[in-house]
């Protein structure tokens, strides 16, 4: 994993940002929620150390980098990588579960549920779901599979994503040349989350297939 950093990621954002300054930052955080896991633990607080150092050049405005013009720009890079996610689950997540989700041991009630939960809890959700590594990445594809109100996704997510944009820069300014460490000390909280994440699937699996389907009687 530090290989994978050291030698792609970092190379990569320094190379965006050298080239294209904010719309770089915009871009990766784009990506990042996009389901494309770009930690964003990287590519804020590299931008936050530019900011830090004063002889650090934005190419675009050709001055030095702005503290709060990264934050706007990682968030609307943010959001817009979001409705992206979104739109892949609104217009082709339902009815790829429909077709394919008994294969996934999903019923056509549960997605009804999901959608009941999202429509109830989406704002909630769609806000602090931002301030959790991997759970950020992804949270917009069901989001859209739930069909959740546009217009609260767009304001919540973008909330949380100006905290965690603000949050994750200012570490940046602080820790200066050292904003990689931010990522190393987050590292077991992401897998933390995996765990559970695994856990929970399994759990879901194992109380599915030790349970019938409505309809049908187990075979003795």
């Amino acid at each position: 994993m530090l290989a994978f950093i050291d030698q792609i990621v970092i190379p990569f954002l320094a190379s965006l940002y050298g080239a294209v300054g904010y719309l770089g930052v915009a871009l990766a955080m784009a990506i990042e929620s996009a389901m494309i896991p770009l930690p964003s633990e990287l590519i804020l607080p590299f931008a936050g150390f530019l900011v830090s150092d004063p002889t650090k050049i934005e190419p675009l405005t050709h001055g030095a980098w702005g503290f709060w013009i990264v934050v706007v720009v990682a968030t609307l890079g943010n959001t817009v990588g979001s409705l992206i996610a979104y739109a892949i689950g609104a217009w082709g997540g339902r009815p790829f579960l429909e077709r394919y989700g008994k294969y996934l041991l999903i019923r056509p009630h549960e997605i009804e549920i999901a959608e009941r939960f999202f429509s109830r809890w989406g704002a909630q959700t769609a806000f602090f779901s931002r301030l959790l590594p991997i759970v950020r990445t992804f949270i917009s594809f069901p989001a859209g599979v739930a069909r959740m109100p546009i217009r609260s996704f767009v304001l919540y997510s973008t909330a949380g994503a100006f905290i965690w944009s603000t949050i994750l820069v200012w570490a940046g300014v602080q820790l200066g040349e050292r904003w990689v460490d931010i990522r190393h000390a987050l590292q077991p909280f992401d897998l933390l989350i995996a765990v559970i994440v695994v856990v929970g699937v399994v759990l879901f699996i194992w109380l599915r297939l030790g349970r019938p389907f409505p309809g049908r009687r187990r075979e003795v």
